[in-house]
């Protein structure tokens, strides 16, 4: 069996992406959209965290998270929230491998975890949150996907509205995309 490490950084910030089984596209599905927010909510009432970035896609999600001062563990809110988000009886067709773990099949079983190293970080990797779903292809501009917290930095002033917006003028990708895309698991 393999050991993978995980950074444990106390109070640490961290760039999440959990993705579904086989990349079935299943989250943005409007009553899936609404049962993983329910799912983030109860875990942040369990497990307390802030939420900086999110963005939700059809197959995968990433989150932008950081924990409390002294708190290091984000894997136990990765498994409440896959746990909460997946209905009963869902995934029932499995591996055996996933039988065997009393696994369903929604989800992969691993994440991709990446710890912010500092604030140049944490601003390419909330870029990168939030251009994601231009970059796969399922909207133009940022500012055309409901599923991300882009619209609260906007309303917050931390991004102009026309962010990489491409509706009037070809968008030049931002070069914090790039960057990011060897920490991102994707």
């Amino acid at each position: 069996m393999r050991t993978y490490l995980r950074m444990h950084a106390p109070g640490g910030r961290f760039f999440l992406t959990l993705v579904t089984y086989q990349r079935a596209p299943i989250l943005t599905q409007l009553d899936h959209v609404d049962r993983l927010r329910a799912a983030l909510a109860h875990t942040r009432e369990r497990r307390p965290f802030t939420v900086w970035g999110a963005v939700i896609l059809p197959d995968h999600l990433h989150l932008l998270i950081e924990l409390p001062v002294g708190d290091t563990d984000f894997s136990t809110r990765v498994m409440l929230i896959k746990s909460r988000f997946t209905p009963a009886g869902a995934g029932a067709i499995a591996s055996p491998s996933r039988t065997r773990r009393r696994e369903r099949a929604v989800w992969q079983r691993r994440f991709w975890e990446h710890t912010i190293r500092d604030e140049s970080d944490f601003a390419t990797h909330m870029d990168y949150i939030h251009y994601n779903p231009v970059k796969h292809g399922y909207a133009t501009c940022p500012h055309a996907w409901p599923h991300s917290s882009f619209h609260r930095w906007v309303r917050e002033g931390r991004y102009a509205a026309d962010w990489a917006c491409s509706c009037a003028r070809p968008a030049a990708v931002p070069v914090t995309i790039a960057a990011a895309a060897a920490t991102t698991g994707e």
